[in-house]
C-alpha cells in the first residue's frame, strides 16, 4: 500500500510521461509538399501534442519581468473517465491560458486530480460487492492498495483524456490530493484553525447516508419534493385523562421520542404542560413541553419531539434538558432501541408500525402532504437527520472576511448575478461538518492516548479479535483490552471497523506523534475518521503552490487570476477557497470568478447515457475532432448561462475547421504559384485589401475588449463571421478575380491574404489550438525563414490591433458591394434562374455610386450578372411594373424580370398553376357545403379542411399578384 501523502514517483506526470509524448521531437513535424485536400484531425492532433509537449511550450517561468496569469483546475475526480461536462471547464481554461501565454504573460494552469472521497470509495466498494465482499472483509490496508490502484488508473485515464482535448497546462506541475504537499497543507490547515478554536468536535444533527456510511454535509444534500402521508396518532396521558394528537410525517420515529411539545401560547394545551403521555408501540412515557418552536398551525398543534433524528427537535431536547434515543444502526435498520422493530429497515417499520397503531386504536387518520425530502447527492439515497460526535468547522468567524473580500471588490464573480447566491450563503452559513466515516482520504490528525484517556476509548471488536481472545462482549474500552493480552495493532484494526467513543482528551499534530506528550505512553490510537473532501480541495489555490512552505511559485503565482468552474459549485467549493485562502494566507485566492452552465443537449435536457448521448467527450473528438467539440462548447455561451450541446453544433465546428483548411489551401497554392515579395505595400492598396485589413484589425480590437471581459463565446462569434464570412467568402472570391491572369489587374492580392490569414490563425488559435498549428505550419512553410520568430503558432504574439488601418471610407463602400452581390443571388435563387444565365442589374448608389462602379468585375462575377449599369439615383420611369425593385441600406438595386426568365414559358407555368390551386378551392368550398359531411366528420377533421382552404386561398390570391406582374 501507498501510505497517504507518499509520492507516487512511478506515475509521475511530467512532460516525458505522457502516452501523448512517447515520441521524441526536436525539431517541427514534417509538413506534407502539397497540402492534402481535406483535413485529417486524427492524424494532426497528437502529431501537435507531442510535439508541444517536448517543446515544453506549456511549462510557466517565474520570471519578475513578465506578469503572471494563473488558473487552478477544477479538480476531476478519480471516479471513472471524464465526461462531456469536464469539456466545460477545459476549454475556456485553456482558451484563456492560450490567450495570456502568446500576450507574453507567464502562464500557469496548473493541472491536479481529487481522490474524491464518497465518490471513489463508493465506485470501489461495488466492485467488492461483485466479488461478494466488503471493505470490512478485507480490513483498512487491503482497502486502502484497492483504492490506490484504482485512482492510480483514473488519473492515467483522466490525463489522456485532458490531452486530447488540448489542454496546454503545465502538466510538470501536476498535483493530487493525495501526495504529501497537498497532505501536509491538510493537516497543516486543521491544526492551526484546532489551535485557534474553530475547529471542534461535538454532537451535532448531521445528515447520514445509509448507502455511503456517513455523514455528509448540508450543501451535499439534494431536497426533493416527495408526496408523502401525515399519520395522526393518538398519545394517550399517563393519568387517563384523555390523549394528546400529534401528526407525524415519520411514524418510526416515534420510537425515538421523549417528548410532545406545545407552543406555550397555544390555549388549547395550557392545561395539559407538565403532564405525560404514554408513547405508543412501547408504552415509555415522556413529557408534554412548552416550547416557542411549534407551529400551532402544522397538525394538531402538538408535535412529537424526536431530538436524535431531527435538527429542530435537538435544539428543542438541549433547552429542556431532554435525554436523545438513537433507534437506527448505521444501515438505517432499527437498533436495540425500536423494541419489537429491531432489525427491521426504516421503510418496512414504518409499515409495521402504521399497521400496530391502527391495530389498537392508536392511529387516527392520514393524510396526504407533500414535503422535502433530502437526499444523498451521490447515491440519492434518503438520508436521515442524526445526532452525532463529528469534527466541525467554526465558519462564522471566517466568513465575515470572505464577504467583505467579494462586497469591496477584491474578487469579483461573473455573471454578477451569482454575487447574490454567494453573500446569501456566506450570511447565513452553519457550522461545516468535516468528519467522515470513510477509509478513503485524509485522516484526521488527531490522536487518543490509551493510557490517559483509556476507559473512555470504547472499541467495537471485529469478529476474528472476539474469537482469538475468547471475548463475549462486542465493546471492550482501551485499557481493558490491553489488560486482555490484545496488542497495539490489534486495537488500531479494531478503531478502523468502527468505534462507539473515542473519548474526550485529543492530540492534534501535523505529524504523527510517537508518544503521548502528557504520560509518554505509546499506546496511541487515531481518529479512525477522514476530512470531506472539499476541505482540501478549499486549499487548493495554495497547496499547489507549495504552502504551508514559502516557495518562489507561491510568492509569484499567489493569488491567481481566475477561477473558472460551475456556478454549481459556487458554495461547495468557490466559497470554502475563499474563506481559506484568505485564512491561510492573508489574502483573496483569486481575483475572478467566472461561472459556466451547466451541459445540456439541443433541447435543453442533461445530458444522459439514457438518453443516447456521447457522454465520453474522446467518442466526439474521435468522430468530429477536439477543434470541432471546442468550438461547439464555446458557441452561443455567455458567462453563468447553460450550454446546449448538439449534432449541428458540432458539425458546425467541423465545417469551420474544413473552411479553414480550404481558404488555406488556396492561399498556399496562390503563394506556389506566384512567387515574389509579399510585402503590403501600405501607399498603394485597392479598395477590397484596405477594407479586409480594416475588418481584421477592428475583429482583432473587439475580440481583444471581449477576451478581457470574459465574452468567450461572441469573441468566438466575431472570429467566425470575419472568417468565414468577410475573408472566406467574400475577399478571397474578389481576390480569385484579380488572380485571373486575364484580370491584368495590380497589385497582387497575395500579400493581404497571406498577412490576414496569418493574423487570423493566431487570433483564433486559442479556441482552435490544433487546425491552426497545422495551418500556421503549412502556410510557414512557403514565406521566407525569418517570416515568424517563433516556431511555433502556441508562443507566437497574439495580433495587437493596428487601428492605422482602419478605413471609414472603405468600408462602407465593399460592405454596400456585398449587400448588392448578396440581394441579386438571393433573388435569383427565389425565381430558381439556372446558375449560368446572366442577369441584368441597374444599381443606384447615390453617393457611393462612383467608388462602387470600380468593382463593377467583382459585381458581375460574383452576381453572375451582365450588363451591370450604375446609376446615381432612380427615377419611376426607370422600372418598369414587371422589374424588381431591391431597397438595400445605401444602394437601390433594379433587375428586369426578362433577363431572369423566359415571360412567356412563366405566364404558361402560373396559368397552370392557377388553374390547379382553383380547383383545390372550389373541391373544398364544396365539401365544407355539404352538410352531411360536416354534420358527420369529426371537429377536428373538419377544422383540418378549413385551414387547408385558408391556405389554398392564400396561394391563388399570391399566384394571380405573380401573373398579373408578367401580363
Amino acid at each position: 500500500m501507498r501510505p497517504e501523502g507518499e509520492k507516487d514517483t512511478g506515475d509521475d506526470i511530467g512532460p516525458d510521461k505522457k502516452n501523448l509524448g512517447e515520441t521524441s521531437m526536436t525539431q517541427v513535424p514534417q509538413i506534407e509538399p502539397e497540402m492534402p485536400k481535406a483535413y485529417e484531425a486524427a492524424r494532426a492532433e497528437p502529431k501537435w501534442f507531442r510535439f508541444w509537449l517536448e517543446k515544453d511550450y506549456f511549462r510557466a517561468e517565474i520570471d519578475p519581468d513578465k506578469k503572471p496569469f494563473t488558473i487552478m483546475m477544477p479538480l476531476p475526480n478519480v471516479t471513472g473517465d471524464l465526461h462531456m461536462g469536464h469539456v466545460c471547464f477545459l476549454t475556456p481554461e485553456d482558451i484563456l491560458t492560450r490567450w495570456h501565454r502568446m500576450k507574453g504573460d507567464s502562464a500557469l494552469w496548473l493541472p491536479g486530480i481529487d481522490h474524491s472521497g464518497i465518490g471513489a470509495q463508493v465506485v470501489v466498494e461495488r466492485m467488492l460487492a461483485e466479488e461478494g465482499l466488503t471493505r470490512y472483509d478485507i480490513g483498512r490496508e487491503k482497502f486502502l492498495e484497492r483504492m490506490h490502484r484504482w485512482a492510480d488508473q483514473c488519473r492515467k485515464t483522466i490525463t489522456e483524456q485532458e490531452q486530447r482535448l488540448g489542454s496546454s497546462c503545465d502538466w510538470s506541475r501536476e498535483r493530487y490530493t493525495l501526495e504529501e504537499g497537498p497532505s501536509r497543507a491538510v493537516r497543516t490547515a486543521f491544526v492551526r484553525l484546532y489551535e485557534k478554536g474553530l475547529i471542534y468536535k461535538g454532537e451535532r444533527i448531521i445528515n447520514w447516508c445509509p448507502r455511503c456510511a456517513t455523514a455528509i454535509s448540508d450543501l451535499e444534500v439534494e431536497h426533493k419534493d416527495l408526496n408523502g402521508h401525515l399519520w395522526y396518532v393518538r398519545y394517550p396521558l399517563a393519568d387517563g385523562s384523555g390523549y394528546v394528537t400529534v401528526a407525524t410525517t415519520r411514524p418510526e420515529t416515534i420510537l425515538g421520542d421523549t417528548a410532545v411539545a406545545v407552543n406555550p401560547d397555544d390555549e388549547r394545551f395550557k392545561d395539559m404542560v407538565g403532564k405525560r403521555v404514554i408513547l405508543p408501540a412501547v408504552k415509555r412515557e415522556i413529557p408534554i413541553i412548552a416550547d416557542s418552536a411549534v407551529d400551532p398551525a402544522f397538525g394538531t398543534g402538538a408535535v412529537k419531539i424526536t431530538p436524535q433524528h431531527d435538527p429542530v427537535d435537538f435544539e428543542v431536547a438541549q433547552r429542556h434538558n431532554l435525554p436523545l434515543v438513537n433507534i437506527l444502526n448505521g444501515d438505517a435498520t432499527m437498533n436495540e432501541n425500536a423494541g419489537p422493530y429491531e432489525g427491521m429497515d426504516r421503510f418496512a417499520c414504518r409499515e409495521a408500525i402504521v399497521a400496530d397503531l391502527e391495530k389498537d386504536g392508536s392511529l387516527v387518520k392520514i393524510e396526504p402532504y407533500s414535503h422535502s425530502v433530502g437526499h444523498c447527492f451521490r447515491c440519492q439515497t434518503v438520508i436521515e437527520p442524526l445526532a452525532s460526535k463529528q469534527w466541525f468547522v467554526s465558519m462564522k468567524p471566517l466568513a465575515g472576511p470572505a464577504i467583505d473580500a467579494v462586497v469591496d471588490g477584491r474578487i469579483r464573480i461573473l455573471p454578477e448575478r451569482f454575487v447574490k447566491v454567494y453573500l446569501n450563503w456566506m450570511e447565513n452559513i452553519r457550522d461545516w461538518c468535516i468528519s467522515r466515516q470513510l477509509w478513503w482520504g485524509h485522516r484526521i490528525p488527531v490522536w487518543y492516548c490509551g493510557k490517559c484517556d483509556g476507559h473512555r476509548i470504547h472499541l467495537r471488536l471485529t469478529d476474528a479479535v472476539l474469537k482469538k481472545h475468547g471475548l463475549a462482549e462486542t465493546i471492550h474500552d482501551y485499557s481493558a483490552l490491553e489488560s486482555a493480552g490484545l496488542g497495539r495493532q490489534e486495537i488500531a484494526d479494531s478503531v478502523e471497523s468502527g468505534y462507539v467513543d473515542l473519548g474526550t482528551t485529543s492530540i492534534v499534530a501535523v505529524d504523527e506523534p510517537e508518544a503521548c506528550p502528557r504520560c509518554e505512553s505509546q499506546s496511541l490510537v487515531q481518529d479512525p475518521d477522514v476530512l470531506d473532501t472539499w476541505f482540501s480541495s478549499a486549499l487548493w489555490p495554495h497547496s499547489t503552490l507549495g504552502w504551508p512552505d514559502d516557495t518562489r511559485d507561491l510568492r509569484y503565482f499567489y493569488p491567481t487570476s481566475v477561477m473558472e468552474t460551475g456556478y454549481d459549485i459556487l458554495p461547495f467549493w468557490v466559497a470554502r477557497m475563499i474563506v481559506m485562502g484568505l485564512e491561510d494566507m492573508g489574502d483573496i485566492p483569486f481575483h475572478t470568478v467566472y461561472l459556466h452552465g451547466m451541459l445540456r443537449d439541443e433541447k435543453g435536457a442533461k445530458l444522459s447515457k439514457v438518453m443516447g448521448h456521447k457522454i465520453n467527450p474522446i467518442d466526439t473528438v474521435d468522430e468530429y475532432g477536439a477543434d470541432a467539440l471546442r468550438f461547439a462548447i464555446m458557441t452561443g455561451t455567455s458567462p453563468g448561462n447553460d450550454i446546449k450541446l448538439g449534432q449541428e453544433k458540432l458539425e458546425a465546428g467541423r465545417n469551420f475547421a474544413n473552411k479553414l483548411w480550404n481558404a488555406t489551401r488556396f492561399v498556399v497554392r496562390s503563394i506556389e504559384s506566384a512567387g515574389g515579395d509579399l510585402t503590403i505595400d501600405r501607399d498603394h492598396l485597392p479598395r477590397e485589401d484596405r477594407w479586409i485589413l480594416s475588418r481584421l484589425n477592428r475583429t482583432v480590437s473587439s475580440v481583444t475588449g471581449l477576451l478581457d471581459d470574459f465574452q468567450l463565446g461572441e469573441a468566438l462569434r466575431q472570429m467566425h463571421d470575419f472568417l468565414w464570412g468577410e475573408f472566406c467568402d467574400w475577399y478571397i472570391e474578389i481576390a480569385k478575380i484579380r488572380l485571373n491572369p486575364e484580370a491584368g489587374t495590380s497589385p497582387s492580392p497575395i500579400p493581404v491574404l497571406v498577412n490576414v490569414l496569418e493574423t487570423s490563425l493566431r487570433l483564433l488559435h486559442p479556441y482552435m489550438p490544433f487546425i491552426t498549428e497545422e495551418l500556421w505550419q503549412h502556410l510557414g512553410q512557403r514565406l521566407p525563414t525569418d517570416w515568424q520568430p517563433t516556431e511555433s503558432i502556441v508562443v507566437a504574439h497574439y495580433p495587437q490591433a493596428d487601428t492605422t488601418t482602419f478605413d471609414a471610407e472603405a468600408e462602407p463602400v465593399m460592405e454596400s458591394v456585398v449587400e448588392i452581390v448578396r440581394a441579386i443571388r438571393n433573388v435569383r435563387a427565389q425565381h430558381k434562374v439556372e446558375p449560368a444565365r446572366w442577369i441584368e442589374a441597374q444599381v443606384f448608389g447615390g453617393e457611393l455610386t462612383g467608388s462602387i462602379r470600380e468593382h463593377a468585375a467583382a459585381i458581375e462575377t460574383l452576381a453572375r450578372a451582365r450588363p451591370v449599369t450604375f446609376h446615381d439615383s432612380r427615377q419611376p420611369e426607370q422600372a418598369s411594373d414587371n422589374d424588381i425593385v431591391l431597397v438595400l441600406k445605401e444602394t437601390e438595386v433594379v433587375i428586369p424580370m426578362e433577363s431572369m426568365v423566359d415571360m412567356v414559358a412563366e405566364r404558361e407555368r402560373l396559368g397552370k398553376e392557377i388553374a390547379e390551386v382553383a380547383a383545390d378551392v372550389a373541391r373544398l368550398e364544396a365539401r365544407l357545403k355539404d352538410q352531411a359531411f360536416l354534420s358527420k366528420a369529426p371537429a377536428a377533421v373538419v377544422d383540418r379542411e378549413r385551414i387547408r382552404l385558408a391556405d389554398r386561398n392564400d396561394r391563388l390570391e399570391r399566384l394571380r399578384q405573380e401573373l398579373e406582374r408578367f401580363s
